[in-house]
């Protein structure tokens, strides 16, 4: 791995039961897993040109730069202060600062799965062993409060020793993102090196937390999903039950001292009906809370994410997939309250709505999850992150006037760091994830979810299927699947149509296309048209399958005008751009005076390919009635590349008689 080197000190060093507080649930009840079964990153191999550049970029940059960062603020140092093996006092400004060494942990091993890499692997290992130095004997580990507990990074976070001050301590969302590393390591590797660091951490919390236990509940959500993780792979059912614990827990004045809507602590989560407060706080929670409604079969628990998803996606969500649109907070607004130059939107906000989309996937089976997670995924997860692999934005506002500033640090450009750094480390563990939402199965269907160049090999029952992807998707609609069973195979093969084929850009009344397209999706098998029955928003082809069986499959890649519903202000008489999945913007770089940009009835829209900073892109371009070109848009997650310029998405229309 280039640029990186083992720190010095790494060299030598290397030489009982938790109770359900709302009701009990019969252990036997319990499941190992979703219904719906995903097809996992690891058995899932790329070879696209859209998403393969991003994951190589995010591994032979992004990880290794923020691996160089922690090394320079002193993250790695912290466990060593704390373990008595470095003098000095806490470094760092945030106290979840160990996290972001989790965070890059997980996602180097995701591309350990993919692209072996010995010296990464080395160099990741040399790590986990600094990070067992900072584990106190009992299994405890926030290396501040190990340090110094009366002096908190942050002048935010109450000082106090063990579990005080957890509304803001993030002791617990620590161990979350400690779980969910520990989880990835061991399956991208097998090793247990950093599993058993996380096992003796989770065993502590079963103590302190579990029955009869402090009934405190995270500042922070992601320890419940984490937990959950640990379940699946030791099967210490206490696990499970802690992370419910927590839950039932969380809003219940009766039991404890509730903090608010801020960390979603108002009101117990079976009576939330609104996503409020802090949005990366929220959407960890909902995907916890899903994890529950499945492993349970809790009907109660369904009804609730249910509940809570509609409101989101009808009331609460921008075009891009965004979510949380306050800077105050970070926090998700009204109802329908959704600026464009001051909306929040943070890059772990659209990761979070990503994992919890997939959950509800995996839990009901409905294509519109993933019109959602896509979506997000597209849009308002990569603009997170520049092309370069390096430089990021902490929010994504969907307009840019070059005076509001923004980005954190006050500034109206992307950046190589942050004091709180969450948002690049995120992506770190991100990206290297994503092929494994592209297949999943159950039973005797498989489900082809996302259009992305790739192959898998999916056991079904005894046998397997071999099924793999060709597409230039999203700049082209065509995609050929194959289908290559052992043996010839009954088999139900589920491709989603997506909500935008069928001209709707998202489930519910937020967002609607001004007109409608007579364009609708094509499918073959073998080269002639088939009969489908749709299923879910999936097309489902139900038939023996055999070696040398392919679909063809066609999606409409018209350039579409989106209109927000009337409710959302911000919005009302504008118009957004999108050509599918994409949503577009107009940088000042490429237009004029983009103040002064006017969508009229009468415009035309055309496409072309055209490179961007060396990369091929699908450019929309805008005409008048006389064919002149008016003005050029791009896709939005490249927005701010070549330097801070105004951008907008939605752009005020006019209606010529």
């Amino acid at each position: 791995m280039k640029n990186l080197l083992i720190p010095g000190i790494v060299c030598a060093m290397i030489l009982s039961s938790c109770v359900n507080t709302n009701s009990k649930k019969d252990e036997k009840s319990v499941a190992d897993s979703y219904s719906i079964k995903e097809i996992p990153f690891n058995q899932v191999s790329l070879s696209d040109g859209f998403w393969l550049p991003k994951i190589e970029t995010n591994r032979e940059v992004t990880i290794p730069a923020s691996f160089a960062k922690c090394e320079e603020m002193g993250r790695m140092d912290n466990f060593l202060i704390a373990g008595g093996k470095m003098e000095g006092t806490t470094k760092g400004e945030m106290p979840f600062d160990d996290t972001d060494v989790y965070k890059i942990i997980e996602g180097a091993s995701y591309s350990l799965t993919t692209t072996p890499d010995k010296s990464l692997e080395h160099y990741v290992d040399s790590i986990i062993s600094i990070i067992a130095v900072g584990q106190e004997n009992d299994g405890y580990l926030t290396t501040w409060k190990t340090i110094d507990p009366s002096n908190p990074p942050a002048t935010w976070c109450p000082a106090g020793a063990r579990w005080e001050g957890m509304s803001m301590s993030h002791e617990l969302y620590n161990s979350g993102h400690l779980f969910e590393a520990a989880s990835a390591h061991y399956k991208a590797t097998g090793k247990t090196n950093l599993l058993d660091i996380a096992i003796k951490n989770a065993d502590l919390l079963v103590n302190v937390f579990g029955k009869g236990g402090k009934l405190d509940v995270p500042g922070h959500q992601i320890v419940e999903t984490g937990l959950v993780k640990l379940y699946l792979i030791t099967k210490k059912q206490e696990y499970l039950e802690l992370a419910r614990h927590f839950l039932d827990l969380r809003g219940d004045s009766s039991l404890r001292d509730v903090r608010g809507a801020y960390w979603q602590d108002h009101l117990p989560v079976l009576e939330q009906k609104e996503v409020v407060g802090h949005a990366v706080r929220a959407a960890y929670m909902y995907a916890g809370m899903t994890d529950i409604a499945a492993l349970y079969n809790d009907v109660e628990y369904q009804k609730s994410v249910d509940t809570l998803w509609e409101n989101m996606v009808n009331k609460k969500m921008y075009i891009t997939g965004g979510i949380g649109s306050l800077h105050k907070g970070e926090a998700f607004g009204e109802n329908y309250e959704l600026p464009n130059l001051t909306a929040y939107n943070e890059t772990c906000a659209a990761i979070a709505n990503v994992y919890w989309c997939y959950r509800m996937f995996l839990l009901h089976g409905e294509s519109k999850y993933i019109d959602v997670l896509e979506r997000s995924l597209y849009n308002g997860v990569i603009s997170g992150v520049g092309l370069d692999g390096k430089t990021f934005f902490y929010p994504n506002p969907l307009e840019c006037d070059m005076e509001y500033q923004f980005n954190q640090g006050n500034t109206i450009t992307r950046q190589p760091w942050f004091d709180c750094s969450c948002c690049p480390t995120n992506l770190c563990r991100f990206m290297p994830s994503v092929p494994g939402y592209i297949y999943a199965h159950k039973n005797d269907a498989v489900y082809v979810n996302l259009f992305i160049q790739s192959s898998s090999n999916i056991q079904v029952g005894d046998r397997k299927i071999h099924v793999s992807q060709e597409t230039n998707y999203p700049w082209n609609g065509d995609v050929k699947i194959k289908v290559v069973p052992e043996k010839e195979t009954e088999l139900a093969l589920c491709l989603r149509i997506p909500g935008w084929a069928q001209n709707k850009p998202l489930p519910g009344d937020l967002y609607y296309y001004k007109s409608n397209s007579t364009k609708g999706i094509t499918l073959k098998v073998n080269g002639e048209a088939v009969d489908f029955k749709v299923r879910n928003g999936y097309a489902v082809l139900a038939r023996s399958w055999k070696k040398g069986d392919y679909v063809e499959y066609s999606l409409p890649m018209d350039v579409r005008m989106v209109k927000a519903n009337e409710k959302v202000e911000d919005d009302l008489g504008k118009v957004a751009l999108e050509r599918g999945p994409i949503v577009y913007c107009v940088e000042e770089i490429d237009n004029s005076d983009i103040n002064q940009l006017v969508i009229t009835d009468n415009m035309q829209f055309s496409h072309k390919v055209e490179a961007f900073l060396s990369k091929d892109v699908e450019l929309i371009v805008g005409k008048n009635k006389s064919g002149d070109d008016m003005f050029t848009a791009i896709p939005y997650f490249l927005w701010n590349n070549r330097g801070a310029n105004k951008m907008k998405v939605w752009l005020p229309e006019k209606n010529e008689m």
